[in-house]
């Protein structure tokens, strides 16, 4: 089971692996042996994550869910499959613990006076600045 916190755990039956044969280096190893690990797990219909942490993770990671439903993730960052296997739960998790809390909502607030003051002060003398810089006029 995925623990990602007290209140969040995936089991491994929701979850489906298939194993490919991964590029990079390993020399003839990397011919034989199949290390890269693809992970494919049904987001929508998993019964594991509250309503509003799969909205968020559903509206965060919209791209990386396929038109099933489906969350793909693979690693083949090391030459042996069971640390690829780990390395697709680190990531899983990570990506379930950036969406776990519930962001704040923002207060809306006014600008004081003297905030507003100050920006008008600054755009006056901006425009000042400029209008010097002009060359004189001929009113003659």
């Amino acid at each position: 089971m995925l623990v990602v916190n007290s209140k969040i755990e995936v089991p491994y039956t929701e979850m489906n692996f298939s194993f490919a044969r991964s590029g990079g280096p390993g020399g003839q190893n990397v011919n034989k042996v199949n290390t890269k690990v693809t992970l494919h797990w049904n987001v929508e219909t998993t019964p594991s994550l509250p309503f509003g942490v799969k909205t968020r993770f559903c509206d965060k990671y919209k791209r990386r869910i396929n038109s099933k439903g489906e969350l793909v993730l693979y690693s083949q960052r090391y030459r042996d499959q069971g640390r690829n296997v780990a390395d697709v739960m680190d990531k899983l998790r990570e990506m379930l613990l950036s969406v776990a809390t519930q962001p704040k909502a923002r207060k809306k607030t006014k600008p004081t006076r003297s905030s507003q003051r100050r920006r008008v002060d600054d755009k006056k003398r901006r425009g000042a600045k400029k209008n010097l810089r002009k060359p004189p006029r001929d009113d003659s």
